[in-house]
């Protein structure tokens, strides 16, 4: 017999949990956590300017370093009305669609910024394995077509888990671990069959977030390979550098989602701070460091906004000392006339 499951008929709404405890510092909290929205909303749209007005920097690894900082700009978007509505006073509360619209945005970035940062490996492999036909392997035309299958791959797997969510009887206390929606968290309220969810959410995690991983860690393996081949120490050491702002970025992502997922599966005797802190951290820490790696790190980059801000400090320079001369032929033209 085929059991059909059909939509729940109440209006679902779920409370957003923020640092539980801690209500009456919220005010505290809250300041940092704008001056974080807003590092990482400047930080990464700074990185795709630069990237987009330099035409020397239109190039596949700065073309897949735009993909990841605009992933990380979408990340920030989807979350902030969210933790800083909690925090600012705003907002305690969220609907079953919001939710699972929410949701849906966080799982898929986090699905397309795994898949960004494989492709970036493969453009380091390229570069060091294969320089000589770096170019022919990633023209314009294919990046974008890689750009197309990421969008798809993030879009389109997340898709049946997160629609599902949708179709499920949610009769359990409806208290979010976090100050945003996951997956994860949903399921653990309905009292549905949530066999499907739970099964290829798992499936997904190892076809997607898994296998990235190790084919990134393969493709370093065989770029360390060839880099120890190379006889001079000192190209070994410049070759490298070209990878230490990639391999920054990974540890960056992975670390968090692996300690999450650490904290979901085994830490439930732990504090409900410690879930509402690590999440924070997996939803803002990759957003607001890779910026500021890729800034450092990257010489191109680098040098970039740093003429970048000089142009603006002598812009701003020149308009302050033509507005004091004018103050200036101002004050003696009155003097004269008086």
């Amino acid at each position: 017999m085929v059991s059909v499951v059909s939509p729940p008929t109440f209006t679902s709404r779920f409370v957003l949990t923020g640092f539980v405890g801690l209500e009456v510092y919220y005010i505290l909290f809250a300041i940092p956590f704008s001056i974080i929205y807003a590092m990482v909303f400047l930080g990464n749209c700074m990185v795709l300017h630069v990237i987009r007005t330099e035409l020397s920097l239109h190039q596949p690894m700065f073309y897949f370093l735009a993909m990841l900082a605009l992933t990380d700009l979408c990340m920030g978007l989807s979350t902030v009305h969210t933790v800083l509505g909690i925090l600012w006073g705003f907002l305690q509360e969220i609907s079953l669609d919001a939710c699972i619209a929410q949701s849906y945005f966080i799982h898929g970035l986090s699905c397309m910024e795994s898949s960004v940062l494989l492709a970036m490996s493969f453009d380091r492999y390229i570069a060091i394995c294969n320089p000589l036909r770096y170019s022919s392997i990633l023209t314009n035309d294919r990046i974008m077509k890689i750009g197309v299958a990421i969008l798809c791959r993030s879009s389109l797997l997340i898709s049946p888990g997160i629609i599902r969510l949708k179709f499920l009887n949610y009769c359990r206390p409806h208290f979010l671990s976090h100050s945003f929606c996951l997956h994860q968290d949903l399921i653990r309220m309905a009292c549905s069959d949530i066999r499907f969810n739970s099964f290829y959410a798992l499936s997904l995690v190892i076809c997607t977030l898994l296998l990235d991983a190790v084919l990134i860690l393969v493709s370093y393996v065989m770029i360390l390979h060839t880099v120890l081949s190379i006889a001079s120490r000192e190209e070994r050491i410049k070759s490298l550098q070209t990878c230490i702002s990639h391999i920054s970025a990974v540890l960056v992502f992975y670390i968090p989602i692996i300690g999450l997922t650490m904290v979901h599966r085994f830490g439930k005797h732990l504090s409900p701070l410690v879930q509402v802190l690590m999440g924070n951290i997996y939803i803002l820490f990759p957003p607001l460091m890779n910026p500021i790696i890729y800034s450092i790190k990257t010489q191109q980059i680098r040098v970039r906004i740093q003429r970048l801000f000089s142009l603006n400090g002598t812009y701003v320079l020149s308009s302050t000392m033509i507005v004091s001369k004018s103050k200036k032929v101002h004050s003696q033209k009155k003097t004269a006339m008086n």
